[in-house]
């Protein structure tokens, strides 16, 4: 199974890929196992983009895959089975309505293993301080694709702040770079999935 599910993800067949993935499961299949096939098959399709060798449009597809196999498989499995490295909260900060970023990311931090509250887009800065305080998550998550969302992130780090959390803080999307890291005060930044995924992992590890 591990070879065959790897390479229809990898290889973008989507259908075949869930045909195969709910065949596995009908046959009495390991749940955990299907998911963490797809974890490695993310991780590849997260390389290849690195790379240059995949596009948006690949990475969108294979965010999309994961989730309906997901899906499926979250039904078979075990209360607790599923080994979560963390719980993050994430969401588009206010002024900025892009969803398209957010969503990859979304895809590829789930498929690592972080549980993600999702609070959407064009969130302001109360909503992101009251998801935090409701969740107690182990790091946040911010996307942004416009200038005037760098403002905002600002901002909404130092609600955060001022309320008292120190929970770490990732910033994304394509206006994002190290200045804007440090302006705004975040702890890491990422301008794709793949990276924004290994940061957050050595952020709820530090």
């Amino acid at each position: 199974m591990d070879k065959k599910l790897y390479d229809l993800i990898v290889e973008m067949e989507e259908q075949d890929a869930l045909d195969y993935a709910k065949k596995y499961l009908e046959d009495g299949g390991d749940a955990q196992k299907l998911l963490d096939v797809c974890r490695d098959a993310m991780d590849e399709v997260g390389n290849r983009f690195e790379k240059g060798e995949y596009f948006l449009s690949e990475l969108l597809l294979g965010g999309e895959i994961f989730q309906s196999i997901m899906a499926i498989a979250l039904p078979h499995l075990g209360e607790g089975s599923q080994q979560k490295l963390g719980k993050m909260v994430l969401g588009t900060v206010r002024e900025d309505i892009h969803d398209i970023g957010k969503d990859i990311f979304k895809a590829f931090v789930e498929a690592a293993g972080f549980e993600v509250v999702d609070i959407g887009v064009d969130v302001p800065e109360e909503k992101f301080v009251e998801a935090v305080k409701e969740h107690q998550p182990d790091i946040v998550g911010m996307s942004c694709l416009i200038t005037a969302g760098m403002v905002t992130m600002k901002s909404t780090i130092e609600a955060l702040r001022d309320a008292g959390f120190k929970t770490p803080v990732i910033i994304g999307g394509g206006r994002v770079d190290e200045d804007v890291k440090v302006y705004v005060g975040a702890d890491a930044w990422a301008d794709d999935a793949a990276s924004g995924v290994r940061l957050s992992k050595e952020l709820v590890e530090a």
